[in-house]
């Protein structure tokens, strides 16, 4: 899919329905038309632009015939009923002369306030300033989605005081699958905003280096909040198996004690039944219930002694 966006004249972003010099094409899972509709128009390389539609692509700054591609891991989440729903996917913003664009395997949210005019100052003429907002909106997009897990952990947490069931424990390993994700992904975009504060790679202003300052901090809070959240779950999943632990042991401890007193009963019948000769109590016509008392209360003794020894 292609879209074409453009600020006007009122510093507004506003859809286009062709390329456009000074425009924002955002390429978001491509098709071969698009892409060659997008060569021929921006005389970018297309060995540039195919380079980001691969998964396994890593963050990185490259340049080739005077067009400079940035190479970035964003957020995003896959099917709300995905095990692994938190991950990452990489983006490419390509510059070359007054063209600007994103690329993505994905169609991504990051780029939903840039669309519907809820960042301010977004010229996409100035391309330099533009990049540094999508970085810092990237940043943004991390601290929100590690919000989203922190509630994710807090609920897990509460369902796994009582459990005694693998499944939450398993739960808790794709949360930390996607923690891994986040803060790879987060020191690879960390060094993509080092070399870009040294300023040989593309040319900023004063403003533009306080922005870019704002995205580093963002970066860096991103990295230190999931690997807090990392240790967190690392310790919760040490400490819920051993109470799942605890739980199964304490169900079979009852278990074991309700099957010592049900067994009580049971062994005074088998005694009683044998044919050999019981005196008098054979000939009682309320022996049945003699039996029947002494088998209770003989649970009752045997269930009080469990319970002082906490094995019911």
């Amino acid at each position: 899919m292609i879209k074409i966006y453009k600020t006007n004249t009122n510093g507004e972003i506003e859809k286009l329905k062709k390329i456009e010099p000074n425009s924002w094409i955002n390429l978001s899972n491509p098709n071969f038309d698009e892409i060659k509709e997008v060569i021929e128009k921006t005389k970018i390389s297309e060995s540039l632009l195919l380079k980001v539609l691969d998964y396994e692509e890593l963050p990185r700054i490259e340049t080739e015939d005077k067009a400079t591609l940035i190479v970035v891991d964003v957020p995003y989440v896959e099917d709300k009923k995905s095990k692994n729903k938190y991950s990452t996917v990489p983006v490419g913003i390509i510059t070359k002369g007054n063209y600007f664009l994103t690329v993505c395997l994905k169609e991504t949210e990051i780029f939903n306030d840039f669309k519907h005019n809820k960042i301010k100052g977004v010229d996409t003429a100035k391309k330099t300033r533009f990049i540094i907002q999508l970085l810092l909106k990237i940043a943004n997009f991390y601290i929100k989605y590690l919000n989203l897990i922190n509630r994710e952990i807090e609920n897990k947490e509460k369902s796994l005081i009582k459990s005694t069931s693998n499944k939450e424990l398993l739960n808790l390993m794709h949360i930390q699958k996607s923690l891994v994700y986040f803060v790879t992904s987060l020191k690879a975009n960390d060094i993509i905003l080092e070399k870009l504060s040294k300023g040989n790679i593309i040319n900023m202003y004063e403003e533009d280096l306080v922005l870019l300052d704002d995205a580093m901090i963002e970066s860096k809070q991103g990295i230190e909040t999931a690997n807090i959240y990392r240790e967190i779950l690392a310790s919760m999943s040490d400490t819920y198996a051993s109470i799942i632990n605890n739980n199964l042991n304490g169900i079979m401890k009852f278990l074991a004690g309700i099957t010592i007193v049900l067994s009580i009963p049971t062994m005074i019948s088998s005694f009683m039944g044998m044919n050999v000769p019981m005196g008098n109590l054979s000939d009682n016509p309320f022996a049945f219930i003699i039996i029947l008392i002494i088998s209770i209360l003989i649970s009752i003794i045997i269930a009080l002694i469990l319970k002082k020894k906490d094995m019911l």
